[in-house]
């Protein structure tokens, strides 16, 4: 246990950085997957460089949880990243992103004046941005990329709406646009799935689709960051049409798609046959039961035959075939039906909607009954399968909402198992583990059970949302993407949402033909330089009567505090309050909690600044005007306060609140006032008191306002 490390491992500890996972040229590097996905286009330019090759690279998107914090790691790169030639632009939206990085496969049409022998190019996105960008990444897929340069687009998806207003699942969409889909489901698989993502997009001239969710991305690893470990075979046996596959000029649409159907997607399948990407993990000769999955699956799946005492070696005694996939679409034939071969039953394993089975249904239909193999996945076939009942819900074998568990696929495995027959001591001891199972679910729901009371999301301490989402009585308002989405569950009379971009916009619809004259629309400031200023302009267009409270933070804070606008500047109050100006709506103040800072400066005509305090009298003249009128709510972050303090670039306040629990009524109207967490209940021997959390406390001091008008 105190033996001496040997001498190459005392020297190799000697000499780690934190800068390893991006400057260590050989050997292992503990890294995240957002940060595997920062490495990554440095190994596809060192791979370059070594073949002779003069390449760059390009970056854009836009951020979304699980990718929300990819771009702060690429700024955190910098240096790295231009050492190897690597430019990192985020994209004002996600659609204009996938339009830059279009651009660069377009440098090939101009081969006088292009810098470099090729650019690769990395787009990213939440799942929501994935489908937003759906008309650039077919117009994009179809022109095709460039001979060194190829493209991967890169999908953050949401399986559980964890973070996100729907659930999402990216490879439907990717299939839409026609391109091929990699899933990884380590850190690891994530450099080397994504430089195989890069080779096939250039052999075949399609955009290549990466999926990833937060199980995967959000874990950590060491991993090899060796440039060759990557071995890249160039397919054989698929033959080029006349000119190539390559992005040209001109390129007639019906051209471009009958290289698409007759060419590209032939020459991505050619790639992923030559690279074995899809490969038998688990084999024997005498298998009859085959697990097919991928990416998070997979490891779900890994996970649940080990809890069922299932370890390699009795999978191959019981003749369980695993298979793992690493590109779900298109899914490689031959691959499937050797996978296939010899089995008598197959449990595709996947999350949400049906990709990899139906492809697997579809490849396997002409072969004869006798040597096909029964296919099973979401559905088990106990009436029939899918299609043979008007609502086959209650057959579920796999649910395709929410996510799959490692618990949900053992009990599947069981079921199929069992169904095909197993030896008596095998099938106990499946059946021990699944009560094992069963009796710790239903501890968790005894305990979840309890009456502990509910943890609802809330504003921050001293959040500008507490104050600016307020509406006057007999006002309602509508929501949008962002922080303040939370009014939906608060006592703000707030209802119904849109999504990113659409603020406000439902009330066209419903405004001829309401009661109703007036509404409020909350709108983000990230979300208006996004987006949300078309839907400002949508709601001029209409003529409807709308207030748009738009809230500028200062910040991003959902995704780490990144500067509003995509420029290190950021986006100010003065430069929105002129496009609103420019764009004709009939009013627009200016409201924050410091109106002093404004002194001086030059307003637009008719634009007024008036103090928080005055929000309610403000909003109560507005919900009477005619046409679209705006507020910007000018406060900063409260989570971006606290960083800024800690980092010393913004002063603390002298002042602190205190209750002094013995003076205090025990009203609560601080709490009321402020919507603020940091002021807590506490129970004395005189009844219910308040205090305030000094920890927690942003020094906001709204909780202190209905006392200073009492005085």
């Amino acid at each position: 246990m105190n033996a001496p490390l040997p001498e190459d491992v005392r020297r190799a500890l000697e000499t780690v950085t934190l800068d390893d996972k991006y400057a260590l040229q050989h050997g292992r590097a503990f890294m995240s997957g957002v940060q595997a996905l920062v490495r990554l286009p440095m190994l596809q330019r060192q791979r370059d460089a070594a073949a002779g090759l003069n390449t760059a690279g390009f970056i854009s998107g836009y951020r979304g949880s699980p990718l929300g914090g990819y771009d702060q790691a690429l700024w955190a790169a910098k240096k790295h990243l231009e050492s190897n030639n690597i430019v990192f632009q985020p994209g004002v939206n996600e659609e204009l992103g996938a339009t830059a990085v279009w651009g660069t496969q377009q440098l090939d049409l101009y081969p006088e004046t292009k810098k470099f022998d090729g650019v690769f190019g990395l787009w990213y996105g939440k799942g929501p941005g994935v489908d937003r960008c759906s008309d650039v990444f077919k117009h994009a897929n179809m022109a095709g990329t460039a001979r060194h340069g190829g493209v991967i687009a890169l999908a953050g998806d949401d399986h559980i709406s964890k973070s996100s207003t729907a659930a999402h699942q990216s490879d439907h969409i990717f299939k839409a646009c026609g391109t091929p889909v990699f899933f990884p489901s380590n850190v690891q698989d994530i450099l080397d799935m994504g430089l195989h993502a890069f080779a096939m997009s250039r052999f075949s001239g399609l955009w290549s689709g990466m999926k990833t969710i937060q199980e995967v991305v959000e874990s950590s690893a060491s991993v090899s960051v060796e440039p060759d470990r990557v071995n890249i075979i160039l397919p054989e046996d698929f033959q080029m049409p006349p000119g190539g596959l390559h992005i040209r000029w001109p390129d007639a649409p019906l051209e471009q798609e009958q290289r698409l159907m007759n060419y590209k997607w032939y020459a991505a399948l050619a790639y992923v046959r030559a690279n074995r990407l899809n490969h038998n993990v688990i084999d024997g000769p005498n298998d009859r039961f085959g697990l097919i999955a991928s990416g998070k699956a997979y490891n779900d799946m890994r996970q649940a035959l080990a809890d069922l005492g299932l370890d390699d070696d009795t999978c191959r005694q019981l003749g369980i075939r695993v298979h793992k996939v690493n590109v779900v679409w298109p899914l490689e034939a031959t691959i499937t039906r050797d996978f296939a071969r010899g089995l008598q039953e197959i449990l595709v394993v996947e999350e949400k909607r049906q990709v990899i089975e139906y492809q697997i249904k579809e490849e396997l239909y002409n072969w004869r009954s006798d040597v096909r193999p029964n296919v099973v996945g979401k559905f088990s076939d106990e009436h029939g399968g899918e299609w043979s009942v008007p609502n086959p819900s209650q057959d579920w074998l796999l649910r395709p909402n929410a996510d799959l568990t490692p618990a949900l696929i053992a009990r599947a495995i069981v079921q199929r198992l069992t169904k095909i027959g197993v030896p008596e001591h095998i099938a106990q001891r499946m059946h021990e583990r699944i009560a094992v199972l069963d009796a710790r679910e239903a501890a968790l729901k005894v305990a979840q059970s309890q009456p502990t009371g509910d943890r609802v999301p809330w504003f921050c301490s001293g959040c500008p949302h507490n104050t600016s989402t307020r509406v006057p009585e007999g006002s309602r308002a509508v929501a949008g993407i962002g922080c303040h989405y939370m009014t939906v569950w608060m006592d703000r009379s707030t209802s119904t949402f849109t999504q990113m971009g659409g603020e406000g916009v439902t009330w066209v619809g419903q405004a001829p033909f309401t009661k109703d004259a007036h509404v409020f629309a909350n709108l983000g400031d990230g979300t208006y330089f996004h987006s949300g200023l078309l839907a400002i302009r949508q709601s001029i267009a209409a003529g409807v009567n709308i207030t748009y409270k738009l809230l500028y933070n200062d910040a991003v804070a959902m995704t780490g505090g990144q500067r509003v606008g995509e420029r290190p500047e950021g986006h100010s109050v003065l430069q929105i309050m002129n496009s609103l100006k420019s764009e004709g709506v009939a009013k627009l103040v200016i409201v924050t909690d410091e109106p002093a800072k404004y002194d001086g400066v030059p307003l637009a005509e008719g634009v007024t600044v008036h103090h928080r305090d005055e929000l309610d009298r403000i909003q109560r003249e507005f919900r009477t005007l005619k046409g679209c009128t705006a507020i910007i709510y000018d406060q900063t972050c409260a989570t971006e306060k606290r960083r800024r303090r800690k980092r010393g670039t913004l002063a603390t306040p002298d002042k602190t609140v205190v209750i002094n629990e013995l003076v205090c009524e025990g009203c609560g109207d601080c709490s009321v006032q402020s919507n603020c967490l940091s002021v807590e209940p506490v129970e004395t021997e005189f009844g219910r008191k308040r205090r305030i959390n000094q920890n927690t406390c942003n020094k906001d001091y709204s909780c202190v306002k209905r006392s200073e008008e009492r005085r």
